[in-house]
């Protein structure tokens, strides 16, 4: 028999992955091309021909018993200091290699921070709508995850909420900017806000609460934006960093935490998230992937890509009516759904070979969530499909 706890996860198991698996199963049935699936948010622009040719350079070049050997539980030295320096360069800080710590993805690096610092009982604050994963990551180390109500209007942190919810025990607050689901990009008015608020409870309570910043849509945005660099607003700050999304290699697991120089115990974290990727069961991030990154520090998938998917979703749900607040960033756009039930509303899309998620997996019931991620002929030839739902629901 599984445990009480795994009970509870595989009960509140993914929705988003549950419609994946469902869309397969739909492809076959109807054949792809009929089937307009939205549920995941799996890269869909391929990774830039330097990658490869990084690969390939590595593979040759590299001793196979330093490639293929363990590592330092914090990842290979040099590479840390690489993106350190890159860090520094881009953001005016002055990191070295002991700032970053190489991880299997931005899922392992939110893992192995919150195994550092929750106890039992400690509260980890998230604004709604979030990436519901947190809920699990946060339950593994039996931490309490506390919602903050969505702003519908902008989607932008409600910090009316978030100052009166915080208690003697939050230890931590989870943030994702560019977000999902909703593609929003937290302002620098806001991330002052959220670290004023911060400061002085800190002070009130007597010890640090942390911001851990989940960045794997970093390099997605689209307009001209500054995305603000959350440790110019608050000491102590990690960030969780994926190449899932700006390099599309989702399935490789390679990323990193960044901790800022002023954060409580420096020297201790470190350590500690050290000890931590090894008994979660990481070990080290993945040695080739962590060999080829410093190669492609300054390559992007090409987003031009993905603006041009967003700006025919938006085209479409405007025809069409539907209400939604303008992602300026990731990949995916957060409408409001037609009734006030978004799982039965979900269900109904499904009538017509569309396949998305309900915005209650994100803790907004009422709404849902699209993922562009897809060839732009879905798009497309989804529109008559949202225009049957529509009618569906205007009758």
């Amino acid at each position: 028999m599984i445990s009480d706890k795994m009970q509870t996860f595989v009960s509140g198991s993914s929705a988003v992955r549950a419609m994946f698996e469902e869309g397969k199963k739909m492809a076959a049935e109807y054949g792809a091309e009929n089937v307009y699936d939205f549920s995941l948010g799996n890269p869909s622009v391929e990774a830039p021909k330097s990658v490869k040719n990084a690969v390939i350079k590595v593979l040759e070049e590299t001793s196979p018993n330093i490639l293929h050997g363990y590592p330092n539980n914090l990842g290979f030295e040099d590479v840390r200091l690489a993106l350190a320096l890159q860090c520094n360069k881009l953001h005016g800080t002055d990191y070295n290699e002991n700032n970053i710590v190489m991880t299997t993805g931005a899922a392992a690096a939110l893992n192995i921070i919150l195994k550092s610092i929750i106890n039992p009982g400690d509260e980890v604050v998230v604004f709604a709508p979030y990436f519901g994963e947190y809920r699990a990551y946060a339950g593994n180390y039996d931490g309490k995850i506390v919602e903050i109500s969505p702003n519908k209007e902008t989607f932008q942190p409600n910090l009316e909420e978030f100052e009166k919810k915080l208690t003697e025990k939050t230890k931590a607050v989870i943030i994702n900017t560019p977000n999902n689901p909703t593609g929003v990009i937290y302002s620098a008015e806001t991330l002052t806000k959220i670290g004023g608020i911060l400061k002085a409870k800190e002070e009130e309570i007597g010890h640090p609460i942390y911001i851990i910043s989940d960045e794997p849509y970093r390099e997605l945005f689209y307009g001209d934006f500054n995305i603000p660099f959350v440790p110019d607003f608050y000491d102590h700050t990690f960030i969780a960093y994926s190449y899932s999304k700006s390099l599309s290699l989702p399935g490789e697991r390679i990323g990193y935490v960044t901790i800022h120089d002023k954060i409580d115990g420096f020297e201790d974290m470190v350590s500690a998230l050290s000890c931590a990727n090894r008994i979660s069961g990481f070990v080290n991030a993945p040695t080739l992937w962590q060999k080829v990154i410093p190669h492609c520090l300054n390559e992007s998938v090409d987003v031009s890509v993905y603006k041009k998917n967003l700006d025919a979703v938006i085209d479409i749900l405007t025809e069409l009516g539907y209400e939604f607040v303008r992602p300026d960033g990731a990949f995916y756009v957060f409408p409001k759904a037609l009734i006030d039930d978004d799982v039965a509303f979900c269900q109904a899309a499904k009538e017509f070979r569309l396949l998305i998620v309900p915005g209650s997996s994100f803790g907004c019931p009422g709404y849902f969530r699209m993922a562009y991620c897809v060839p732009y002929e879905t798009i497309i030839n989804s529109k008559e499909s949202f225009k049957a739902l529509k009618e569906k629901f205007s009758r």
